[in-house]
């Protein structure tokens, strides 16, 4: 017979998977962040720096305020344990993880990729081969070395020729980002700009690498359904069905059924059940934990929304939103601004969720000061608008 979890058994495997509810680190530095680089399997990388750019957020969100340095010394230092891919979206990942995603390169030379990035492919192939050849020669590059050209129409397609054509090969795995200067990738061949204990590895076939990466997906998520598993490292969907039922009959994956949830579930094994999870953080819009809407909704019964794309004026709760875990809840969600110049943190709009606590205003307001602090921020300020505006206001 098949296991029936309940909701709140569900929530804590998956806090638990997701690595809360640990005792943070008291000295937290790259060994740490490497540990959650590994927990999580892959970390989303975002431009939008309004807080701090999205990659530095996961690491706050589970060991508090850690070095900044040292996530960029694991990502883009000379002795990197990380390195850059199409994993969730653009992400990092533990160099470890190359060999298993070559199978996305391979296909992506041979279309697999964005519709408007595939036919320039094929239609610009020589060019191409003609930017790698130059890389090859010339070393490392950045985007602004091939800038001009041609461009599309305006809009994302507007990129030059020289910038789609690095596109294109770093999607396809010829090309990786070897540094970044500021937040702009420095491009260097793969078999240059990452270790040779990588580079030698052999690269397993096409079902082995994805079994793997549901493996990691599965631990990293505790309990989760089919959608959730492929969804994690973006697998295609006949791929994904097939690695699933092969691990559910290898007894990597069992069965279970989530009480309120519409679809079957799995339990990763050796996912750990807590008796509670307690700690506070807030949390990056783009977080692991909640960066797929309809799983947060039947973990926290909220609907998280990212809404920087929608227009100022039909925003429910602000531009750059962050939900406040509290213990096992979602109790609040902040809009946050960092105001670099005058050294403030704005919590432009403050807002109550339904299982929200008297204690709710309190550890917030902790876990802001803690977030202003580590962003070098002298303090925070609240500007009013919102239901838990006034009650935060006063805790801080």
């Amino acid at each position: 017979m098949t296991e029936t979890l309940s909701p709140q058994t569900a929530r804590r495997i998956a806090l638990a998977a997701q690595g809360f509810g640990r005792t943070r680190p008291a000295a937290p530095g790259r060994g740490h962040v490497r540990d959650v680089a590994r927990r999580l399997g892959v970390i989303q990388i975002d431009s939008v720096n309004v807080v701090t750019r999205t990659h530095y957020l996961p690491g706050f969100s589970r060991m508090g305020d850690y070095p900044r340095a040292a996530l960029e010394a694991e990502a883009w230092g000379p002795r990197r344990n990380l390195f850059e891919y199409w994993g969730h979206e653009a992400s990092l990942l533990p160099l470890e993880l190359q060999p298993l995603l070559r199978w996305r390169m391979e296909r992506a030379r041979g279309g697999a990729m964005w519709t408007g990035l595939s036919r320039f492919g094929r239609e610009k192939r020589d060019y191409i081969d003609g930017v790698l050849a130059e890389i090859e020669r010339r070393g490392p590059v950045t985007g602004a070395d091939f800038a001009e050209g041609p461009r599309g129409a305006p809009g994302w397609w507007s990129w030059s020729d020289g910038k789609r054509a690095l596109e294109w090969l770093f999607w396809s795995g010829l090309i990786t980002t070897k540094t970044r200067n500021g937040f702009e990738r420095v491009y260097d061949l793969t078999e240059r700009a990452l270790p040779a204990r990588i580079i030698d590895l052999p690269t397993p076939d096409d079902a082995d690498a994805q079994r793997e990466l549901v493996r990691i997906s599965a631990r990293a998520m505790g309990a989760a359904t089919a959608a959730d598993l492929r969804d994690y490292f973006r697998l295609p969907l006949a791929d994904a069905r097939e690695r699933i039922a092969e691990l559910v009959e290898a007894g990597d994956l069992t069965p279970v059924a989530v009480k309120g949830w519409r679809q079957p579930a799995y339990l990763a094994a050796g996912a750990k059940t807590p008796r509670k999870v307690a700690g506070s953080a807030l949390l990056s819009p783009f977080d692991n934990l909640i960066w797929a809407r309809d799983r947060t909704e039947r973990l926290f019964g909220v609907k998280v929304r990212l809404e920087i794309y929608t227009p100022a004026h039909k925003r429910t709760h602000g531009y750059y939103v962050l939900p406040f875990l509290e213990d096992e809840a979602i109790t609040a969600r902040v809009d946050l601004k960092s105001d670099r110049q005058a050294g403030v943190l704005r919590v432009q709009a403050a807002w109550r969720e339904p299982d929200a606590t008297a204690e709710t205003p309190e550890r917030l307001a902790a876990e802001l000061r803690r977030m202003a602090g580590w962003l070098g921020l002298e303090r925070v300020e609240v500007a009013g608008k919102g239901d838990l505006a006034e009650a935060l206001e006063a805790a801080l």
